[in-house]
């Protein structure tokens, strides 16, 4: 009878650790993923941070023009 119940408890505690073992290998690909796109979004980010800088500059360039025009 002992050997039943030992048997049933090591059957419970590997499956109880399976399913931890699980829960945790999700957690780490849902936080992988996570991280990924934080990554795309400040890749994005820096890429639109450059086109408006790159447009300032123009707008900055054409207002310089614009004025040295002015004062000939």
């Amino acid at each position: 009878m002992w050997i039943v119940i030992i048997i049933a408890i090591a059957v419970t505690t590997i499956a109880v650790t399976a399913i931890v073992a699980d829960t945790i290998s999700e957690n780490k690909k849902i936080e992988l993923k996570r991280t990924e796109k934080e990554i795309e979004l400040e890749k994005l980010r820096l890429e639109t941070f450059e086109i408006e800088t790159q447009k300032m500059r123009l707008e900055l360039e054409g207002s310089k023009q614009a004025l040295l025009e002015m004062k000939q």
